[in-house]
């Protein structure tokens, strides 16, 4: 780290906390996920972290230093809970954004989910088989980056052929997520964010994704599987080494753009992130949040 950027991060309220790594165990990592619940045959467990926060330094953060930005933007939604109207209007305003913020030619979203940190029982799920996407799920609970290294190429393939299937090809991608706070400051389970420059590219397991309507039972979560098939993200195990960060009292009109993966690594490629109980602050309220993933492609 440059001299420069030690003194910009120096002196910024920290605030001690507790984020969830994956523990030593069994050597299958899978995710089944189902309406309102997310179930890993991983074993996790919280480690004292110290988290900084970036808000009085907040533009000292950028897509190529840290793997992370916070940005304005302004959201013509009124009601994020509101399927038709998140998707009939959000998902472009976040590919212009993405767009705007990353220089691309083109991007392609691929999805979005609701978060919140409070009683999820009462929202309605979509009627038939459970679908990854559109619903409101619980906030993540562990470091992680959605998308393994092994699988991301594959996945901006299928989805560059998906959107533009007579385009001209691409040299770069960057796999992202949009993610935005909707409900009032402070919220009692904020996003942290690592430093890309404190993980090492070695880092980091495959977690392999089943979209499931109904959470298996334990032992039957272990049986085989064509886990090489599925979509895999990346767990991480401690290393006190990482530097995390997060934006307190965030509000509707700020986003954070959170790199998953990007395809060239002589900038920060990719960024570990996760939910944590912020102590800090004691009239903090539930969290609501939208995250829109996103492919940008510069072709």
């Amino acid at each position: 780290m440059k001299v420069l950027e030690a003194d910009a991060e120096a002196g910024v309220r920290c605030i001690e906390a507790q984020i969830n790594y994956l523990l030593p165990g069994p050597d299958i990592n899978r995710r089944f996920v189902s309406a309102g619940v997310e179930v890993n045959t991983g074993t996790y467990g919280p480690f004292k972290v110290t988290v900084r926060d970036g808000r009085a330094i907040q533009s000292h953060f950028t897509l190529a230093s840290h793997g992370f930005a916070l940005a304005q933007h302004r959201s013509q939604i009124r009601d994020f809970y509101d399927q038709e109207e998140v998707g009939s209007v959000y998902t472009a305003e976040v590919a212009a954004a993405v767009q705007a913020l990353t220089g691309a030619d083109f991007v392609a979203p691929t999805g979005w989910m609701v978060r919140n940190s409070g009683d999820i029982s009462n929202f309605k799920r979509a009627a038939g088989p459970y679908t990854h996407q559109r619903g409101v799920q619980p906030p993540a609970g562990e470091a992680h980056i959605d998308t393994h290294p092994s699988f991301a190429d594959r996945h901006a393939r299928a989805t560059y052929e998906q959107f533009r299937p007579n385009g001209p090809g691409y040299r770069r991608f960057i796999y992202s997520s949009f993610w935005r706070t909707f409900s009032d400051p402070p919220q009692d389970c904020p996003l942290a964010v690592c430093d890309h420059r404190s993980v090492g590219n070695d880092e980091g397991v495959p977690n392999f994704l089943y979209i499931v309507d109904r959470i298996p039972e334990r032992a039957a979560m272990f049986a085989p599987m064509p886990d090489a098939e599925r979509p895999a993200a990346a767990v991480f195990r401690y290393n006190p080494g990482h530097r995390w960060w997060y934006f307190s009292n965030m509000t509707r009109d700020e986003i954070l753009l959170i790199k998953f993966h990007d395809s060239d690594h002589s900038v920060a490629w990719r960024t570990p992130h996760t939910s944590f109980r912020d102590p800090s602050f004691p009239d903090r309220k539930v969290r609501a949040s939208i995250e829109c993933r996103s492919v940008a492609f510069f072709e």
